[in-house]
């Protein structure tokens, strides 16, 4: 194909890929099952055909389009997701300097009817988890504050400050990852995988999930690390923990890489950003409420499983019932093991085989997890562009069939779905890591 074909083809593909984003953001809903997955089908092939098409593409070129798609989904409401309502309550809660770690929603109207307002009350009917206490972080929650304090008792305004802030903290991972391209002498083009996936920018953006946030401090972590900075990459890492917690997952990787493990500096800071992050959930001893969250979140909700759902089943042809509270510790446990053998087996010597290690210990995770919502695999895909493993990339476009779950009713999950994503993914995995058994104990340069 002419250059000239192609310089005229890619500004082409690119605005009916803006179109086809505005209109997933703005009109389809989630139970629309069959039209978003066309859409988003079509959005995942422009951009692997945008990827392609033109090994010289400046990032930008990459970086002003998928800059304005983002921006042009700044007025929307979140379709995909109802977890918003619940972020602008706590933040409300916050600003009126209360605790949103002591009361569920559902008791905090019924115990506090002085201070309510029509507009929690309007976010109360709304939320998808009245009866749960906030299992959010503290960095969310500040967050969530400061939406509060711009949003004036409006939830769409509410809304548009929580995504300025997430569309700058994915600016910060487009350069974040621009600069280790450039020092792990990673081609440029490989933002485009990233910047125009379909799934980042509908579940960062579009719905307002923070683990655009997440990728943005662990990618800021490995950065200061090649720059010898460690006191500034614990941080980093620490604060990434206090953003979503499953960075605390990573801690034996950084006993194995040598440079971390001896570094006090690392740990220092590691643990300043931890006290920072979660020092507040002393207050009150709000961390009864908080884990009690946690463990009730794993021990209580199912969706987009593989191995569990498996388990499950022999549970109910073995005993009759569903049992999930007996299988999720035995999968916890098998996690963490794995994640100390991975850990310990490689020993990554570099940073592309730290990097590399962290998204076999997310896979590995993520497979035995009874809860895969698709935004979970954000911060794996990103780190995953470093290496040579297509799994994530792959994932991001097969997790699309979970939403099939939305369009039912009673949101049963189809197994015909659930087995073409898992099928799909299960045939990348063993791409990237059977066909050399080997690859599983020894990781790739990741150049």
């Amino acid at each position: 194909m002419s250059k000239q074909l192609n310089r005229r083809l890619i500004p082409l593909i690119w605005l009916v890929m803006a179109v086809g984003f505005s209109y997933l953001a703005y009109y389809i809903p989630r139970e629309n099952f069959w039209q978003s997955f066309t859409i988003y089908s079509f959005l995942f092939g422009g951009m692997l055909v945008l990827y392609f098409l033109n090994e010289q593409l400046k990032w930008q070129w990459i970086f002003v389009v998928g800059l304005l798609t983002r921006l042009s989904l700044l007025l929307a409401i979140p379709k995909w997701s109802d977890d918003y309502p619940r972020f602008l309550w706590d933040g409300e809660l916050v600003k009126m300097n209360q605790n949103p770690y002591l009361e569920t929603p559902e008791s905090w109207l019924q115990n506090h009817p002085e201070s309510a307002s029509p507009y929690l009350e309007d976010l109360f009917e709304t939320m998808n988890s009245p009866q749960y206490f906030s299992v959010y972080p503290s960095l969310n929650q500040a967050i969530f504050y400061f939406s509060a304090r711009g949003a004036n008792l409006d939830a769409k305004t509410g809304v548009l400050i929580l995504r300025a802030i997430l569309i700058l903290g994915e600016i910060g991972v487009f350069f974040g990852l621009l600069k280790l391209f450039h020092h792990f002498q990673l081609p440029e083009k490989r933002l485009i995988l990233y910047w125009l996936n379909p799934l980042v920018i509908m579940e960062v953006t579009g719905n307002l999930h923070f683990e655009g946030l997440v990728l943005l401090l662990l990618l800021a972590s490995l950065f200061a690390l090649s720059k010898n900075r460690n006191a500034l990459s614990g941080g980093f890492w620490g604060l990434s923990i206090g953003m979503k917690l499953l960075p605390l997952m990573l801690i034996p990787t950084f006993f194995s890489l040598e440079k971390t493990r001896k570094s006090i500096a690392f740990w220092i800071g590691s643990a300043l950003a931890l006290v920072l992050s979660f020092a507040w959930l002393l207050i009150d001893e709000s961390w009864v409420h908080f884990l009690q969250s946690i463990k009730l979140y794993q021990g209580k909700f199912e969706f987009n499983a593989s191995i569990y759902y498996l388990l499950r089943e022999v549970g109910f042809w073995v005993k009759g019932y569903n049992i999930i509270g007996e299988i999720t510790p035995i999968l916890s446990a098998v996690t963490l093991l794995g994640i100390l053998y991975f850990s310990w087996k490689r020993k990554p010597e570099n940073l592309p085989k730290l990097t590399d290690l962290w998204v076999l210990i997310y896979l590995f995770y993520l497979i035995l997890q009874p809860v895969v919502h698709p935004w979970y695999l954000i911060p794996a895909f990103g780190l995953s562009l470093f290496t040579h493993k297509k799994a994530f990339l792959i994932w991001t476009f097969a997790v699309i069939f979970s939403y099939q779950a939305y369009g039912d009713p009673n949101y049963q999950e189809s197994p015909i779905f659930l087995f073409l994503e898992y099928f799909i993914l299960s045939i990348a995995v063993y791409w990237d890591y059977f066909r050399n058994m080997d690859d599983l104990n020894t990781s790739t340069n990741g150049s």
